[in-house]
């Protein structure tokens, strides 16, 4: 039973990449770095080797070479030799009568690691290599004991025969498998949330297209009439006045477009709401406009402060409003109505529609990666809104009835 145990707290440790990368980069819009593999595994190697299995005092069994197999493959080689030189210099100070004969099988297993890495990385039976591997580790570790320790060996048989591929092989498959899992669905989400943001601001570019011809054949009809009457120069006056006012109102719209659709930053900085609206309305009149639907936000006359990246909450005002003007294309008389307040200590946007509505099954499900209310739709935007409020402390609820409307209420943080 003690041994049992000793196999089951191996397995925790081997876990450790895997946990605390889905703790880490669970609201991260990228994937994980050489430097998080290291600082894990250097975690789980340290762990492993402190807690590790044995039956005679000075000799040591581990997943030392399921980490430094999983950093090789996740962390490149130069992962993998500083968490070799790790073990070096922490077995010697663990010192024993294994200390020799865990340095010689460390240099072979490192060795077939270094071998089979760069296959497991192209090839498509990743589970077959992956227990190849294991099983490797084992017979290195076994063979090499019995070469040196053939007494200890032989009296601790069952042990060996038991323990140490039962630790090898089983924690390199549940590493490697769970931990690529995870690699692969954050990848998927994060190319699908990309793909949603361009889709999005191409449904907006559409509308700030159709919006920006309206200044221009202002701005033509105009220079026209002061083409036909050129010294008429109190009305040329007067019309290039005219003709500024719908240049810089056009050229506000466009900056700020442009200012959205860039690609998104990791800055954590200061950020006024109430500007913020404004220039939501700005962007998002014309697509408003172009679906029939009145667009209105209602602000305080004080500045509402909260820490947080512009660049994400501009894409997260965007994709609540798209939604709610798109709940709407379909009702007479369409109305999204935005309106901040700030309650003891909380900035709240309430951002309200007249639309289809949603059920409470549907309501439950918002957020959920690839839930999506629309029929082309796949969920990505509002999981990726729901994940940047929670990870600046916010909060979002949702009130809505079928044929009703909804009503969205975001509390951030409120920065006095």
């Amino acid at each position: 039973m003690s041994l049992l145990k000793e196999v089951i707290l191996q397995m925790f440790f081997v876990l450790i990449p895997f946990v605390l990368f889905n703790i880490y980069y669970r609201d991260k819009m990228r994937n994980f770095s050489q430097s998080f593999i290291l600082v894990t595994s250097s975690i789980s190697l340290f762990l492993a080797m402190t807690f590790s299995s044995s039956v005679v005092e000075g000799v040591i069994f581990d997943v030392r070479y399921v980490i430094m197999f999983f950093g090789l493959v996740y962390g490149g080689v130069q992962t993998g030799l500083i968490l070799l030189g790790e073990f070096v210099i922490y077995r010697l100070y663990l010192g024993g009568d294994g200390s020799f004969i865990a340095l010689v099988i460390s240099v072979f297993s490192f060795s077939v690691s270094l071998l089979m890495y760069r296959t497991y990385k192209t090839t498509h039976r990743k589970t077959f290599f992956t227990i190849l591997a294991g099983v490797l580790f084992s017979i290195i570790a076994l063979t090499l004991t019995y070469f040196y320790l053939p007494h200890y060996f032989v009296k601790h048989v069952t042990y060996h025969m038991l323990v140490i591929p039962l630790q090898n092989t089983l924690g390199i498959w549940i590493l490697m498998s769970l931990f690529s899992k995870s690699v692969s669905d954050k990848e998927i989400f994060i190319k699908h949330a990309q793909n949603e943001k361009i889709e999005t601001m191409s449904h907006v570019a559409a509308s700030l297209a159709h919006e920006v011809r309206n200044p221009l054949t202002a701005v033509k009809g105009f220079l026209r009439l002061m083409q036909e009457n050129p010294h008429d120069f109190t009305k040329s006056a007067q019309y290039m006045n005219i003709c500024m006012d719908e240049i810089q109102r056009t050229e506000m719209i466009l900056s700020e477009y442009l200012a959205i659709s860039k690609p998104l930053t990791n800055r954590h900085e200061q950020v006024n709401v109430v500007e913020l609206l404004k220039v939501m309305r700005a962007v998002m009149s014309p697509f408003a406009i172009l679906h029939n639907v009145e667009l209105e936000v209602r602000t305080p006359d004080i500045s509402v402060i909260i820490m947080a990246n512009p660049d994400e909450i501009k894409q997260v005002l965007v994709n609540f409003i798209k939604n709610a003007i798109e709940a709407c294309t379909n009702v007479r008389k369409g109305r999204v109505f935005l309106s901040l307040v700030v309650e003891e200590g909380k900035a709240i946007l309430i951002i309200k529609d007249n639309g289809v509505g949603m059920d409470e099954g549907q309501m439950k499900r918002l957020g959920s990666i690839y839930f999506s209310t629309k029929s082309s739709g796949t969920g990505l935007g509002l999981t990726y809104s729901y994940h940047v409020i929670h990870t600046i402390g916010g909060t979002v609820t949702v009130n809505s009835k079928p044929n009703v409307g909804t009503k969205f209420s975001i509390i951030f943080p409120y920065q006095e």
